[in-house]
């Protein structure tokens, strides 16, 4: 290791790890569709937002703090605050509580959403405070609402927030609800994972406006198209977030099924079908129905939400492929 100290010897090397990071994401061709996110990202210092987080070690987890004493851990801390890696930042009893989500994924997220100039974002599960830092400095402060459950987080995030310069408000509360106060909004993106789409968020979208969901393993980008209705198709992207608190909790992965073959179940795409038809496709039927559409990639798949139904289809919101989705 250099042996970096605190201050301007940590900044300059915060800088060329951010211009790498920015980089690697840049290849993969993620802004060809919004530029302007490729200025945010190589702006926001992400290191601000977790001063310290958590890595996989041998016996649990490693803690890495931005104010470790040694100047070693501080450098370690840095640089792995730029890899392209979701990073653990909460902890309880072993459960993981928060992250910092891997900076390519929240690219591919913050393309998909789809925002312009005006547009205001509400985001649900507030995190370190990083993503809605990106936000603010494409859309400004006054247009981004964060909200989280935990006032813990919220907190953290307001201080994180403070310290990169930016101050979105953030809300304490069950985001399964929205905040219907600063109502309504242009887009909505969850950071956190559902079983199901709550109707509030449709309700405090405007028409015309976008609905981002890790969903089942993927990312659905729903069109609200008025009152109670929504449809949207999943991206290519797989996703793996951690749960919503509070109301609309999601269920968890699906238990390995009997009688389908192992190669089967170690595929992603067939987990995901299993994950999006949970409880209402027997794990037999799902094989044969991936084998005979050619293991669908997430593109083909949808979810249309019209009043009281939520359902989730193949190829065609009304075709013979239709599933409600779990509670």
């Amino acid at each position: 290791m250099g042996g970096y100290a605190s201050g301007s010897e940590l900044d300059a090397l915060a800088a060329v790890a951010r211009a790498a990071l920015v980089r690697r994401i840049e290849a993969s061709g993620v802004w060809a569709a919004d530029p302007l996110w490729r200025e945010a990202f190589a702006t926001v210092p992400r290191h601000l937002f977790v001063p310290y987080y958590y890595v996989g070690a041998a016996r649990g987890y490693e803690r890495r703090w931005g104010e470790s004493p040694d100047p070693g851990a501080r450098e370690r801390w840095l640089r792995g605050a730029y890899e392209d890696t979701p990073l653990a930042t909460r902890l309880r009893d072993g459960e993981l509580l928060s992250s910092s989500s891997q900076p390519s994924l929240m690219a591919d997220m913050l393309v998909a959403l789809g925002v312009a100039d005006g547009h205001t974002v509400l985001e649900i599960g507030a995190g370190t405070g990083y993503n809605a830092a990106l936000l603010s400095h494409r859309l400004g402060d006054d247009k981004v609402t964060t909200v989280d459950l935990d006032p813990e987080i919220t907190e953290s995030a307001r201080r994180h927030l403070a310290a990169a310069g930016h101050h979105p408000v953030v809300v304490t509360g069950d985001g399964a609800r929205g905040v219907p106060e600063r109502a309504p909004f242009d887009r909505i993106i969850a950071t956190c994972a559902l079983n199901t789409v709550p109707r509030a968020w449709i309700a405090q979208c405007r028409p015309g406006g976008r609905i981002l969901v890790p969903l089942a393993t993927g990312l659905i980008v729903l069109t609200v198209a008025g009152a109670g209705h929504a449809e949207g198709r999943f991206l290519h992207t797989p996703a793996y977030f951690v749960p919503l608190r509070g109301t609309g909790r999601p269920g968890g992965e699906p238990a390995q099924p009997a009688g389908v073959p192992h190669r089967a179940r170690q595929d992603d795409l067939f987990r995901f079908l299993l994950a999006l038809t949970r409880g209402s496709l027997d794990p037999q039927d799902a094989h044969a129905l991936w084998e005979q559409e050619g293991r669908p990639q997430r593109e083909r798949y949808g979810v249309t939400v019209r009043g009281e139904r939520e359902w989730a289809w193949l190829d065609d919101p009304e075709g013979p492929y239709a599933w409600p989705l779990p509670s």
